[in-house]
């Protein structure tokens, strides 16, 4: 009679020092191997596979890298008094500060802090190294924005020699010693519960919901935390008595969309841990967009319409160099008291030209002009598709494929000599 093997135990705790495996987290909470108080322990860990990650305070924290006697100092990363915050270092949030928030109110509550104008450039190429980190970890990578993605590691265990768990906890590893910035790690079974966890242990934090205890989990937290839940939307289900996510249990999903739309399908779905949606990497923009702030507020057309034109042509250039087009253009204004207010258009066919996306908003921004005051617009290009079907002839718009050709000229003359090289005039202050 032979004996019947044992299954071999998963491992449920890891170090994220040293990165061994082991069972159990010690009673001291340190690592037994190298005494590290590091250490991340879950009934669920060794089989899990989706992650968030998310560096902390990207922008503050490549400028601390580079400049390190700002390294106990808060610091902020935005624009003007006029702008908004675009990162802040964990210093400054002790403060209150938080990124979009306005700068003059940032300031308000930390005087003290080092503010640093946005280097997009510089952040961009240290975006890219670490996406090309996670790549090679996974090639299942969604990015979501420069410094963060979610990452599908189901089936990498024979190739890293252990779980995700453990390839992610090397991952953030190898990202502080080659990078030099911190990153957190959210840790479950969808994309919608590894994104909650990423938030829970800010910075340098390894967060894991597992399914056994994912409806208790979700049950107090708000549905703020459910991704599309905006402001207005959490105010109308506020209204309904619906403010923690357990509460959206309470119906059932034909009842959710006929009071929420299509959003109800996602609010059941999320309120009992589903998500369906894969990691899905290489995924196209949905829009393409270009804004600005002014440095005091605008209420004249004309002066709004000149401050449109530049956005329109950095939309034009980004669509064609990544050989877009879009069929439908927003316009975006903000208010001196920060109210946003958009307008849409949908377009017969798709455009990547400046003269079209500034003739389409043109409209729409005349009727939002009624006295009131603007601090910020913006213009952007949605339902995107490839660029070959942009701009086509069309008999109600005779002028257009003469318009199109000036374009491309002017195009052409600033790949040469630069984007000042040669100017329209509706971007002139009169008087020039």
């Amino acid at each position: 009679m032979t004996e019947r093997s044992e299954p071999a135990r998963r491992p449920t705790a890891l170090c994220r020092d040293c990165l061994v495996l082991f069972d159990g987290k010690p009673a001291d909470g340190r690592c037994p191997h190298c005494q590290s108080p590091r250490v991340v322990g879950h009934p669920e860990l060794a089989s899990l596979s989706v992650a968030h990650l998310d560096c902390d305070a990207f922008y503050a924290s490549v400028e601390k890298r580079d400049r390190p006697e700002l390294a106990d100092r808060p610091v902020i990363v935005g624009g003007g008094r006029r702008g908004v915050v675009a990162a802040c270092c964990y210093v400054a949030r002790i403060y209150g500060v938080r990124s979009a928030m306005p700068m003059f109110k940032a300031l308000e509550r930390c005087p003290d802090a080092t503010v640093i104008k946005p280097d997009m450039a510089r952040y961009r190429v240290e975006g890219h190294r670490i996406r090309e980190m996670m790549e090679a970890s996974t090639p299942l990578v969604e990015p979501i924005s420069i410094d963060e993605a979610f990452l599908d590691l189901s089936g990498t265990e024979a190739l890293h020699q252990g779980p995700p768990a453990r390839t992610l906890a090397a991952l953030v590893r190898r990202i502080e010693r080659e990078v030099g910035v911190t990153a957190s790690i959210g840790l479950s079974y969808n994309k919608f519960l590894a994104k909650i966890a990423s938030e829970l242990d800010k910075p340098r934090g390894f967060a894991v919901v597992g399914e056994a205890e994912a409806l208790d989990f979700l049950s107090e937290q708000p549905v703020g935390a459910i991704s599309g839940v905006g402001d207005r939307l959490q105010t109308a289900l506020s209204r309904d008595g619906i403010t923690l996510i357990r509460h959206l249990r309470r119906y059932e999903e034909t009842e959710l969309m006929a009071r929420y739309g299509a959003m109800g399908r996602r609010l059941y779905a999320f309120a009992w841990g589903r998500d369906p949606r894969p990691v899905a990497p290489n995924e196209p923009a949905k829009s393409i967009s270009g804004e600005t702030t002014f440095d005091d507020d605008v209420d004249d057309p004309a002066e709004l319409l000149r401050r449109l034109w530049p956005q329109c042509e950095r939309v034009a250039r980004r669509l064609k160099a990544a050989d877009l087009a879009g069929q439908s253009v927003t316009l975006k204004l903000k208010t001196r008291d920060f109210k946003i207010i958009t307008r849409a258009h949908k377009l017969s066919d798709p455009t990547n030209m400046a003269d079209r996306l500034y003739r389409t908003a043109e409209p729409m921004l005349r009727r939002a002009c009624d006295g009131r005051k603007f601090r910020l617009i913006g213009i952007g290009a949605g339902d995107l598709t490839a660029g070959v079907f942009a701009d086509p002839p069309d008999l109600l718009d005779p002028d257009r494929g003469r318009r199109k050709q000036v374009e491309s000229a002017i195009d052409a003359v600033r790949q040469r000599l630069g984007d000042h090289a040669i100017t329209k005039g509706r971007g002139f202050k009169p008087g020039r």
